[in-house]
């Protein structure tokens, strides 16, 4: 009989929208062990969308570089950690660094997928077929089984849900000015992991108008981080009344807003998650990324994508260097299913 653990340490991915769709990992966990604590260890960015994730006891922030194995780091975490005394780790990157942490702390059980050929370092190793990835939910929700278990499909797991106080939510309002009488409307004009994940700026402004010309009580807010600044500031000078938050919130802000959004239009990222968890409308727009792998879960959503013949190409970069995935899909293609929200 297996036996109950006290405490978990939950590993955290590096990308927002796989932290979020992590998610009902510990749903699972939390069912299957209600009187369980556990802990996430996150990069210190991230650490907001564990926050608004009510099974999460405490995050631990780190400061760990990409790509980097920063070995005297990681062996400064594993003693804080072995104080802790947990009794399993569910190890969520794939990499060797992070299966590091949990074996050099001693914690008894260490779970994850085989990745970078982790043996010793993992003692309950699941596997995934390359050839046919399984949906990210499925695959971290997989990780509460035993590694023999069959997998289900992404409907079979239970979907990704935060919240946000409510003093959160006024606090943001009121530092940016927000009208709480407008109905929100949300666009994520970036993607963090390359150009060809993003609608060009000038289509979201010529969306922008649409809706301007349409709907005389709705404010569009821009979102993003600094790093989206670059996308953002052109729509910002195309359309007057457009808000332009992208660098300006924290993520802590930007969830807070994003809870209270009539709709969001976004590209495949993790905004669009963050909108998901909190079942908003979103209309969201695929080229270079695969759509059955990464969808938004909210049952609010649309999928708009052209279906090229060359997509999902799974590129930072457009390979054939013309981006039509996304440069042929125009505002009008757009424009009818954010109506059918608005």
């Amino acid at each position: 009989m297996e036996k109950t653990p006290q405490r978990i340490l939950v590993i955290s991915p590096n990308w927002i929208g796989d932290a979020i769709m992590a998610q009902p990992l510990l749903t699972r966990l939390k069912t299957k062990w209600p009187e369980v604590v556990i802990d996430v260890l996150a990069p210190g960015w991230a650490a907001p969308v564990w926050q608004a994730m009510p099974e999460v006891g405490t995050v631990i922030p780190t400061t760990f570089k990409h790509g980097k194995l920063q070995f005297g780091e990681r062996l400064q975490m594993a003693k804080k950690l072995r104080a802790e005394h947990y009794d399993a780790a569910y190890v969520l990157p794939n990499t060797i660094k992070y299966a590091l942490i949990p074996w050099l702390a001693r914690i008894p059980k260490r779970i994850g997928y085989l990745g970078e050929k982790r043996y010793g370092l993992l003692n309950v190793i699941h596997h995934d077929d390359k050839n046919h990835p399984r949906p990210m939910i499925p695959f971290y929700a997989a990780l509460a089984d035993a590694p023999s278990a069959t997998v289900g499909k992404r409907e079979d797991y239970p979907v990704p849900a935060m919240f946000v106080h409510e003093t959160q939510v006024d606090a943001a309002f009121e530092k940016f000015g927000l009208d709480k009488t407008r109905r929100l409307i949300a666009f994520a004009p970036g993607a963090e992991y390359g150009p060809a994940k993003r609608w060009p700026e000038g289509k979201f402004a010529q969306l922008a108008q649409m809706i301007f010309q349409k709907y005389s009580d709705v404010l569009i807010v821009l979102m993003g981080s600094g790093n989206d600044k670059a996308v953002c500031d052109p729509i910002e000078r195309a359309v007057p009344g457009v808000v332009n938050l992208a660098g300006k919130t924290t993520l802590a802000e930007a969830i807070a807003i994003i809870s209270q959004i009539t709709l969001m239009v976004t590209n495949d990222s993790g905004l669009m998650h963050i909108a998901s968890a909190f079942e908003k409308p979103l209309v969201a727009i695929y080229g270079s990324t695969d759509y059955t792998h990464t969808p938004p879960f909210s049952k609010y959503s649309e999928i708009i994508s052209l279906n090229l013949p060359c997509a999902p190409c799974q590129k930072r970069e457009c390979p054939l260097g013309h981006h039509n995935c996304m440069k042929q899909l125009n505002p009008d293609l757009v424009f009818p299913s954010v109506a059918k929200y608005l």
